[in-house]
């Protein structure tokens, strides 16, 4: 695909027809890439949120990349679970792509909180369940906020907004602390202290930055305060960044609330300075959330689809730049001759068996990790790091840790699975069979 991608400016106002199947009710909101409506199906009537990239507003240079993006935050929606806004379809208006969405008429969460409407146990559980299928499908938020939550004609909470607005490199681009635009200070509330000031060695994005936005979320929704204090300019930001890096949150004003000591235990996990330490899964999560009698009730879950072993075994890339690739590593080993599989990033002295592709950032080291493959138990060993003759140690970790889930692995190994996650910089790779 070409860089230069063509593209008009399209406007549309209520009644306007949209690619000539949708007419426009009324705008619903807009960000700095995009533009949400609800429209009308004018074939049957049905109600849809119908998210436009405002393509034309982006350099002719970033657009192939941006396109890329929307078409993974697409795929993202397609994940079948009751509590993530599902995508319905897809299409192009002058050039402009759009996401056909299920449409949520209950508003979002902060708006269902404030009207009484929405139990919070009940919705902290159904964001959890939606960060669950999330995560076992290689995915992380990045951009949990009460904005992102939506309410169902059922009651039923969902997340949205898996793409663009959480996207990394957005985020770095928006990082520095003069000339941040207001509406980014709002995001920013949410962000752990690894997403805000990626330093070296950890800036792996894992399930546990979605934990710790989830924590701010409900300290927010219980208290009606932002836990590290007031975020409305530049000299706000600081203060609250340095406040959520010492963990210094105001435990008194929760556990005065109502039901806030029941949620301290939950929320104190969630929001832990150190991503190690903090609550690892949505499903640990899960089993903290303080129960009500509309928040115990059958839930839907779908596990995902996950080929199991005929062949062999596959890495399979659920989020990245080559985003639905697939390695199969029986055929690599047989190919290369060898029991070991090395995973990194290609320059042209390295050449890694498994080479991932990074363009837009520089987490992925160029010998990352290892992959080595036991004959007589049929099992593969990952581990973090490479042989490096060149280096006194002789083995060379990475520089931001190999992950499974939000487990890291050391340098001496763990066995994969299938289901497994693995998390390589900012690429994701499930562990499938074929």
């Amino acid at each position: 695909m070409s860089a230069y991608i063509s593209c008009n400016r399209c406007d549309f106002h209520t009644g306007s027809i949209i690619d000539g199947r949708y007419t426009v009710d009324r705008p619903l909101g807009e960000g700095t890439f995009g533009k949400v409506y609800r429209v009308r199906r004018n074939s049957d009537g049905r109600l849809f949120a119908l998210k436009l990239l405002k393509l034309w507003s982006v350099e002719s240079l970033e657009r192939e990349k941006l396109l890329k993006r929307f078409d993974q935050e697409y795929e993202t929606g397609r994940i079948e679970s009751d509590y993530l806004v599902q995508s319905c379809g897809k299409g192009s208006v002058e050039g402009n792509p759009y996401i056909l969405m299920e449409y949520c008429p209950g508003g979002d969460l902060l708006q269902g909180v404030e009207s009484g409407k929405v139990d919070l146990s009940k919705a902290a559980s159904e964001i959890l369940l939606g960060l669950k299928s999330l995560h076992a499908n290689g995915k992380v938020h990045r951009d949990l906020k009460p904005e992102n939550v939506l309410i169902k004609s059922d009651g039923t909470v969902a997340l949205t907004d898996f793409g663009i607005a959480g996207d990394r490199n957005k985020r770095l681009t928006e990082r520095g602390l003069l000339g941040v635009p207001k509406e980014v200070f709002g995001t920013y509330a949410y962000m752990p202290p690894e997403q805000v000031n990626p330093r070296r060695g950890d800036a792996t994005v894992l399930p546990t930055t979605d934990m710790f936005s989830f924590g701010v979320m409900m300290y927010q929704l219980i208290t009606c305060e932002l836990p590290f204090g007031s975020l409305n300019n530049e000299s706000d930001l600081y203060q609250y960044v340095t406040r959520g890096k010492n963990e210094n949150w105001n435990r008194e004003v929760l556990g005065n609330a109502t039901q806030g000591q029941k949620w301290l235990p939950l929320i104190e996990g969630c929001l832990k300075a150190d991503f190690h330490t903090r609550i690892q899964t949505a499903e640990l999560a899960l089993s903290l959330v303080p129960t009500t009698q509309k928040s115990v009730r059958v839930v839907r879950e779908v596990p995902p689809v996950v080929p199991q072993v005929k062949k062999g075994i596959a890495l399979r890339v659920m989020q990245g730049e080559e985003f639905g690739k697939i390695y199969k590593l029986n055929d690599l080993l047989k190919s290369s001759g060898k029991r070991l599989l090395t995973i990194g990033r290609d320059d042209e002295d390295i050449h890694n068996a498994i080479a991932i592709k990074e363009t837009e950032s520089s987490y992925i080291s160029r010998k990352h990790c290892t992959l080595e493959y036991n004959p007589s138990s049929n099992t593969w060993l990952l581990r973090d790091g490479q042989w490096d003759a060149f280096t006194f140690s002789k083995w060379k970790v990475s520089t931001n840790g190999t992950y499974i889930g939000s487990k890291e692995v050391p340098m001496n190994g763990v066995l994969i699975n299938i289901g497994d996650i693995i998390s390589i910089g900012d690429a994701k790779l499930r562990v499938e069979g074929y």
